[in-house]
């Protein structure tokens, strides 16, 4: 993509004057993929800074669905966006879902490990993160709006330039989905006839466990190693589960955030129990890549959290995944219907995953 650094600069300037003024930054739409000319902002209330975005529609469309996009750990915005806009083009939604796209910034400086080519460089004025605090529902430097209090943010942004929504879907891939997964039970509380809220997650690394325990594979009644629950359509091998609760002493970090709720942040503003009954409440959909399930080339293994407290949820992606939907399905929520789809042919791939037929349902809905 070809970057115009003056028109860029210019959208950027006048996006802080028109969010200090309380209006929208937006002045066109991207209908086909990504570009700067549809990267603009808007700053949360008393937060000091600016959340950028990319956008599918402009003010005055009536949209009735919005698919708020989550990117991974290279911030890869754009990749995100192009293939969530996809996937609204193949069901042939495009006017009644609008495409949203985030970017939670990291100053220059510290963005070497987490910055994709195409996404525009953190400018004056952006609320800033660090590569990997974005995630975890930290707060913006020299600011108290968490990560999730900031798409929050989005979401009202969305309902006010967007009163004709009915439905909000917020999904994230990879570490994006740790971001969205993390922050269901953390949300704010939603106006009376606003919006429903919906939520994907997509192959994350890891999970939020709300208990003590964890899945434990089992074959024919008895406990076996992961080793031997691989292959099948659901990347288990025909394993069932157990729930077990491992010794602490075995890996310290087992139950603390944000594998789970020990030793939660402050600044999240809510209890361990409080956020677990929002969870198990909450509209949520889970999306894996079946390829996503070994250390092949294309699982993005090398990145994989391989601690104690991570490998405690199992081995790969598609396995902590299933596993992840048995607890939620057995332990947190057994009274709802939580959808699971595998994508065939898909690894670790946001470009696979979200366009394809089998993740339709979850990111469009009915």
């Amino acid at each position: 993509m070809h970057r115009q650094p003056l028109r860029a600069h210019a959208l950027v300037a006048l996006g802080l004057l028109l969010a200090a003024a309380g209006a929208s930054a937006q002045t066109t739409a991207c209908t086909d993929a990504a570009s700067d000319a549809c990267y603009t902002g808007f700053q949360p209330a008393g937060a000091g800074g600016q959340l950028h975005y990319y956008v599918s529609q402009a003010p005055g469309s009536s949209p009735t669905s919005a698919l708020i996009a989550i990117h991974g750990h290279p911030r890869d915005a754009n990749k995100t966006f192009n293939a969530a806009l996809l996937a609204v083009r193949r069901a042939d939604a495009t006017a009644r879902t609008v495409v949203v796209a985030p970017v939670f910034q990291v100053s220059a400086a510290n963005a070497r490990k987490c910055q994709t080519a195409g996404v525009p460089a953190a400018q004056d004025g952006d609320l800033l993160w660090t590569c990997g605090s974005w995630l975890e529902g930290a707060t913006a430097r020299g600011s108290t709006l968490t990560s999730f209090a900031a798409l929050d943010a989005l979401v009202a942004e969305l309902r006010r330039q967007w009163p004709s929504l009915r439905t909000v879907t917020i999904a994230g891939f990879s570490a994006g989905a740790q971001m969205v997964q993390h922050s269901i039970g953390f949300a704010a509380e939603q106006p009376a006839g606003g919006p429903a809220i919906r939520y994907v997650v997509s192959d994350p690394g890891t999970w939020l466990y709300f208990d003590p325990v964890r899945p434990q594979p089992m074959q024919n009644g008895a406990a076996v190693d992961w080793s031997q629950c691989s292959g099948g359509a659901d990347g288990v091998g025909g394993c069932t589960f157990t729930l077990a609760a491992p010794a602490d002493n075995a890996c310290p970090t087992l139950n603390r955030w944000k594998y789970g709720t020990d030793a939660l942040p402050a600044a999240l503003g809510r209890s361990a129990a409080d956020a677990r009954a929002r969870y198990a409440a909450a509209d949520i959909h889970y999306l894996q890549g079946a390829l996503d399930s070994n250390d092949a080339r294309g699982t993005a293994y090398r990145v994989l959290d391989k601690s104690c407290a991570a490998q405690a949820q199992g081995p790969y992606r598609l396995q902590r995944g299933q596993a992840y939907a048995w607890y939620d399905r057995t332990l947190l929520a057994p009274d709802k219907r939580r959808s699971v789809a595998v994508v065939p042919g898909c690894a670790h791939d946001v470009a696979c995953v979200f366009p394809s037929d089998a993740a339709r349902g979850a990111l469009l809905g009915p």
